[in-house]
């Protein structure tokens, strides 16, 4: 019997693999000029800061792409699955050997979903298998990455929920100690799935925006790296490889459209960065792409903001949804979101928590994926920006599912009968006794 030869763990690549590797010649620090400013343009050497000593704007990792402008689609074709395969594009200087497999889900075709939502091709871009169960995995790589070439040795996040998950399971990988601070109210299983990779989680008595003003104070007294605090403009170029992916999946194009949902709206910011970048370079050609955002209408500066026609974000105080996981009163990159939104000439869309209940059952029956509470936000927003007319009639749409359901089990439920299927929609049984008459008479009454 032939010997079957594995493939090696993506992130910690074997010698065998040092050929699959980008070159650091092409991966070196020269195609990473330093971080500047995305409102008035001061540049700022790396390092672990986010905020701009001139104007307090937002640093962001500036590249120089014409280091990188042998880059081919043979080239990242030829490597490895995960995120890793865009190396010359993320902010570190080199593959990191130790880690998490992320990256590369599927892009999914959702023939009966799409027309439901009257919305002819519809591709959905499943980021609920990744390792922890959410897009945040993305993220948080790079972020740890990249404080470990700080010399960073502890990790921290503020999190509404996913973050905690991602960045405790990282950390445990790369065999650092982790701090992850989220609202003493946020699910159970969000909790759970933090502590269980051997994070010290510290609940607090507050919102998310209490809880990142505390970690600010946190990560400057202590010097630990807080992914979306002092490492956020290198946390923030994770979300542009779901770009990468969308567009090498549909053969090197773009979409027409992509649905996304709004938290911070670094995500929502960032996918258009990816995109621009890959038709930089020449890997993709340079096409308009709609940008439509999804907010929990209980928490929805960001919406109400784009439906006023102004880029003035109102912060939500007290947010009432059980969209914990996008529940940020005061998103960094709201205003940046809202300028996006109209430049591409998308949409921002509010959503009831009653009809993301009912488009996570909807997408969970007729595609078989089973999204978290921000999955049918951004489904919901896909139904409502067609009834808008900012999906139209022929466009090639991808919506981003971020999350697994398995991390929001009540959300399912709600506007459902008694918190749970009624007769006549789908759901349990009642207890039977173990013969086929007992079935048999259920099912006939039933069927």
């Amino acid at each position: 019997m032939a010997t079957q030869t594995l493939p090696p763990e993506i992130g910690r690549p074997s010698t065998a693999d040092a050929e699959s590797r980008p070159s650091m010649a092409m991966a070196g620090a020269d195609r990473i000029l330093g971080l500047r400013c995305r409102n008035c343009g001061t540049r700022e050497a790396l390092g672990a800061a986010y905020v701009c000593a001139a104007c307090f704007g937002p640093l962001e990792v500036e590249y120089n792409l014409a280091a990188v402008a042998g880059l081919d689609r043979a080239t990242i074709e030829r490597r490895p699955p995960g995120i890793w395969r865009y190396l010359e594009l993320l902010p570190v200087a080199e593959q990191p050997r130790r880690g998490l497999a992320v990256g590369s889900t599927p892009l999914v075709r959702a023939d009966r979903l799409g027309p439901a939502l009257g919305i002819a091709e519809l591709w959905l871009k499943d980021d609920t298998r990744n390792p922890t169960l959410s897009f945040k995995d993305r993220a948080v790589a790079i972020a740890a990455e990249r404080a470990r070439e700080f010399g960073i040795t502890t990790l921290g996040c503020a999190s509404t929920g996913n973050l905690a998950g991602a960045t405790a399971a990282a950390a445990a990988a790369l065999g650092m100690p982790a701090y992850v601070f989220m609202p003493a109210d946020l699910e159970t299983v969000k909790i759970d799935h933090a502590l269980a990779y051997g994070a010290t989680v510290v609940p607090i008595d507050g919102t998310y925006d209490d809880v990142n003003r505390l970690c600010l104070e946190i990560a400057d007294e202590t010097g630990w790296g807080f992914v979306n605090i002092n490492l956020r403009p290198f946390y923030a170029e994770g979300s542009k490889t779901l770009a990468f992916e969308i567009a090498e999946s549909l053969g090197w194009q773009a979409p027409d459209v992509v649905v996304a949902p709004i938290a911070s709206g670094a995500m929502f910011t960032k996918l258009a960065k990816g995109f621009r970048e890959l038709a930089d370079l020449g890997l993709i050609e340079r096409t308009p792409i709609r940008f439509v955002g999804g907010q929990a209408a209980g928490c929805s500066p960001v919406a109400t903001a784009w439906s006023r026609g102004t880029t003035v974000i109102e912060p939500v105080r007290a947010p009432t949804t059980f969209v914990r996981s996008l529940a940020i009163g005061n998103p960094a990159d709201g205003r940046y979101s809202v300028e996006l939104a109209d430049a591409s000439h998308g949409s921002i869309e509010a959503i009831p928590d009653e009809v993301t209940a009912a488009a996570i059952r909807q997408v969970a029956g007729l595609e078989g994926i089973y999204p978290e509470t921000t999955g049918g936000v951004t489904l919901a927003a896909a139904e409502a920006a067609r009834r808008r007319g900012i999906i139209r009639e022929g466009d090639r749409v991808v919506a981003l599912l971020t999350g697994n359901g398995l991390k929001t089990p009540d959300a399912r439920t709600l506007g459902l009968a008694g918190g749970r299927a009624a007769p006549g929609e789908p759901g349990l049984a009642p207890v039977l006794r173990p013969g086929y008459a007992s079935f048999e008479a259920w099912f006939e009454g039933n069927a």
